[in-house]
């Protein structure tokens, strides 16, 4: 399997930061791949133990698979309610089975901890567990994963963390069609912004109840509904609101217009849950109306539309909230359903308060081209601790004095302590211009036009090949295939940065950097006699030096003309006999 470019950058930055300082934590959100992340460093670092912290036991089947793919033949052990083993170079720890009862004095000594859902390590029974592994071996290496370091409670990740080795932005997903694009509008109904400003604001964040009483009336509320409907109707929903009587009046408001809504609350049964999710994917229901239960934990690709029915006293709450639209959506799984972007329709001003969901990030050295990895450390900054003179004012404009970590030289905000950075005189960023990227150069592939219309472009590798194609220029499908399969491999519908980010990715999965190595070395050869001839079976014009086709290119051009049938049928929605 090949890494994406930003992936084997934050690889590599966090194996440094582990070798330097002996922990490290990752920014990765939601969309970035954070399981094959985390599973590429517990390869590269090849330590004799290590202990992958998981905080929810639905997805340890499903990453302990992603792991297995990304490192095939490493033994990996589990350890949760229904099976405590240490067997293997790795194990997959539940959090809550290991801080329970005697069960760490099973804990052997650790070489590597890796933590995923990082942010939740202030807790006590994460610091149960890294104070045995530290009092074992105090060698241990710390690292983290998580998309959103600050915590709503305002503890700090400085106690265990001294450093930020690299930090994934949403934007740069974005950018390179890996997450949908945003596309965000503010609603004011009858000054309700201005009740807003009143809200007193707690320890954890604004006053619910305060805010129930300026958002949840019955004209608010029909507002929203016309709003969904002008501009949301044929969307997939998920509404956040402050209270739980304001989540079942939104709810109402729904139903008596007639829209199949429905009410998620924390006092739910795991099956009364299940059953929302279902409807919600199958599309019986459009609308899930929730207060917080929603904010993490929850990945439903074919949500496109976001409500915030609620200001936000944290941005990295906001991001989260709107990251649950930002996922592109799998055709095969989702058939008939076409995702370009996410609806986001903010009555609750916090788009207002945080600006952007991300602010850009120049890490320095940029993406590598052409599948090479970036040579060098990216630059960094500390976050100022009152110990050394700053550049930045001090105290910040929340009265944070830092902590003294090492971060990425781009961040805004310290991910371990809130310090802001903002230098005197400095104007607030409004506005993040979101710019396309140029993947195919970015690619470990090389992608050929086949026509020249740019409507037709394949990437082929030894055991796969992968395509985009689009009839009308306007819906991309992405296809892709391995070896002698019979059906094509349905990646996705949607704008051509989306569709061609899932080809790559397609072609990632199924080949090796070897592979795609050699395939390159085939870009200047000569097509062979047999490709000439092959290509001139299936109606190709050849010159009499056959100098217009190189190998790779014959290559390609035969990859689609014997599987033309099958890529009109998907693109048609037919089958073929």
């Amino acid at each position: 399997m090949i890494l994406r470019p930003y992936q084997s950058r934050l690889v590599k930055n966090m194996c440094k930061a582990l070798l330097t300082n002996g922990d490290s934590i990752a920014i990765s959100p939601t969309g970035s791949g954070k399981t094959i992340m985390l599973s590429a460093l517990a390869g590269v670092m090849q330590p004799a133990k290590t202990l992958i912290l998981q905080h929810r036991d639905e997805l340890v089947s499903q990453n302990l698979q992603k792991f297995t793919k990304v490192n095939p033949g490493l033994p990996v052990g589990l350890f949760n309610a229904q099976t405590k083993t240490w067997r293997g170079r790795a194990t997959f720890g539940m959090v809550q089975t290991l801080s329970r009862g005697n069960n760490l004095d099973t804990l052997p000594q650790l070489d590597l901890m890796i933590i995923d859902e990082a942010h939740h390590v202030a807790a006590a029974s994460y610091r149960k567990i890294i104070d045995a592994a530290k009092g074992r071996n105090p060698d241990c290496m710390i690292a983290g994963f998580t998309a959103t370091p600050s915590r709503g409670d305002g503890k700090g990740l400085r106690a265990v963390f001294s450093n930020v080795a690299d930090q994934i932005t949403i934007k740069e997903l974005i950018d390179k069609g890996f997450l949908v694009t945003p596309r965000a509008f503010v609603v004011d109904v009858n000054g309700m912004r201005e009740g807003l400003s009143k809200v007193r604001k707690l320890k954890d964040d604004f006053d619910m109840n305060q805010v129930a009483e300026v958002m949840n009336k019955v004209p608010v509320n029909a507002e929203v509904v016309k709003q969904w409907k002008e501009r949301g109707e044929n969307r997939r929903t998920i509404v956040f609101c402050s209270t739980v009587a304001h989540a079942e009046d939104v709810r109402d408001a729904f139903l008596a217009d007639g829209i199949a809504a429905e009410i998620i609350i924390g006092q739910m049964s795991g099956s009364e849950r299940a059953g929302v999710y279902r409807r919600l994917r199958s599309g019986e229901t459009r609308v899930v109306v929730n207060v917080a239960v929603l904010t993490e934990g929850f990945d439903e690709p074919s949500i496109s539309c976001v409500i915030l029915l609620r200001p936000c006293s944290f941005k990295s709450t906001m991001i989260q909230m709107i990251g649950r639209g930002l996922r592109t959506i799998n055709p095969v799984e989702y058939p008939g359903l076409i995702k370009k972007d996410c609806l986001i329709l903010d009555f609750g001003t916090s788009i207002l308060t945080h600006g952007n969901i991300d602010s850009e990030v120049n890490l320095g050295k940029g993406d590598p081209k052409d599948g090479e990895e970036s040579q060098g450390e990216a630059p960094f900054k500390f976050c100022p601790d009152g110990a050394k003179p700053t550049e930045y004012i001090f105290p910040d404009r929340n009265g944070s004095v830092g902590c003294g970590a090492k971060l990425p030289a781009g961040v805004r905000v310290c991910p371990l302590c809130g310090f802001f950075f903002e230098k005197p005189g400095e104007m607030p960023i409004e506005e993040v211009v979101l710019t396309e990227v140029d993947l195919l150069n970015a690619s470990p592939f090389r992608w050929c036009d086949l026509f020249g219309s740019g409507k037709v472009m394949i990437a082929s590798g030894f055991d796969a090949w992968a395509g985009v194609f689009s009839p009308d220029g306007d819906n991309w499908f992405a296809l892709g295939k391995v070896g002698k399969a019979r059906m094509l491999n349905q990646l996705m519908i949607g704008e051509k940065t989306q569709a061609l980010a899932a080809a790559d990715d397609f072609l990632r999965e199924n080949e090796s950097s070897d592979s795609a190595k050699k395939s390159k070395r085939w870009l200047r050869d000569p097509a062979s006699a047999k490709q000439l001839e092959l290509l001139q079976r299936v109606g190709y014009e050849i010159d009499a030096m056959g100098f217009s086709f190189t190998k790779y290119t014959s290559n390609c051009h035969l990859n689609f003309q014997w599987n033309r049938r099958l890529i009109e049928a998907a693109i048609l929605g037919r089958r073929v006999a």
